[in-house]
């Protein structure tokens, strides 16, 4: 966008930012922290909430607060009560910066898994965001200068993870996190032009949201959600850590549109170039920039 609004520093800023508990979410708020941003944070996790604010408090100047909120993002009542205790918590009349980043994967098949686990996956990831978004705006537009992070992700314009394994619930909603995202570009320009929109499509990020999807539909034993955890990151290009440090980076600078990782953005240059192999593995596997793109193998 040509009127891009910097945001050359997060001190002195008030953050909110769903799915803090672990991942891109908790390294998000780290990192705030560390550059002198107040955050409240949300997440279904009291315990990984806990953990999230010891480390960020480690890192963190004397004049930074953190606080966490536990917080169903697909539940909209919650999301209003995450709002009024943020509130609270940071003696604020308004927001300079939302993340909405809460995420949850599994129902790939629209045939055979369960309509009630598609539609939870669905919620989360896209209620979750328009809810965020309907929730914190008016915050955002009451601050000089604010900015709204929507994650999307690489199945955001590539509804897929290969052969063989259909990505039905995730994918839609993030293409929808892409869409309504896009379409807030204009709407923030003629009505609120001191916000701005970024959209965030990660590939790839060494996270632990198999292991956390798993637990959120009623897996219980520990070693198998260790185990998934582990196997998910071991073939991540990126770590949560440097995910966020391009996001934040990203932000900073002014960009609206960030595909993170050098796996997100090979993909995303052969999409562009050849949308009508995007569902052609073999062609895909074949894209020179593309060697080690992890499908799954037929």
């Amino acid at each position: 966008m040509a009127e891009a609004l910097h945001m050359e520093s997060f001190d002195g800023k008030v953050a909110i930012v769903t799915g803090g508990g672990s991942g891109m979410g908790r390294e998000i708020v780290r990192q705030l922290a560390a550059a002198g941003c107040s955050v409240a944070a949300c997440d279904l996790n009291a315990d990984s909430l806990a953990e999230t604010r010891k480390m960020a408090l480690d890192g963190a100047g004397s004049d930074v607060r953190i606080s966490v909120h536990e917080c169903d993002v697909a539940d909209e009542a919650a999301v209003l009560r995450f709002r009024d205790e943020a509130l609270a918590a940071h003696a604020a009349d308004h927001v300079d910066l939302v993340f909405a980043n809460a995420g949850l994967g599994g129902a790939g098949s629209f045939i055979n898994d369960p309509r009630e686990q598609w539609e939870r996956v669905f919620a989360i990831d896209w209620w979750g965001v328009y809810y965020t978004a309907r929730t914190f705006l008016p915050l955002l537009i009451a601050s000089p200068s604010g900015v709204l992070v929507n994650t999307s992700s690489v199945n955001g314009f590539w509804a897929s993870l290969g052969p063989n394994f259909p990505h039905t619930a995730y994918s839609t909603a993030k293409f929808a996190v892409k869409g309504f995202t896009e379409a807030l570009i204009e709407d923030l320009r003629v009505n609120a032009p001191h916000v701005r929109v970024v959209l965030v499509m990660p590939g790839h990020i060494a996270t632990n949201i198999v292991g956390n999807s798993l637990r959120a539909f009623g897996v219980t034993d520990s070693a198998a959600i260790a185990a998934a955890n582990e196997g998910f990151r071991a073939g991540a290009p990126m770590t949560a850590a440097e995910a966020a440090t391009v996001i934040l980076s990203a932000v900073r600078a002014g960009e609206w549109r960030v595909v993170v990782g050098s796996d997100g953005q090979a993909l995303d240059e052969f999409v562009r170039a050849h949308p009508e192999s995007a569902y052609d593995y073999a062609e895909l596997a074949k894209y020179r920039d593309l060697p080690r793109i992890d499908l799954p193998s037929q």
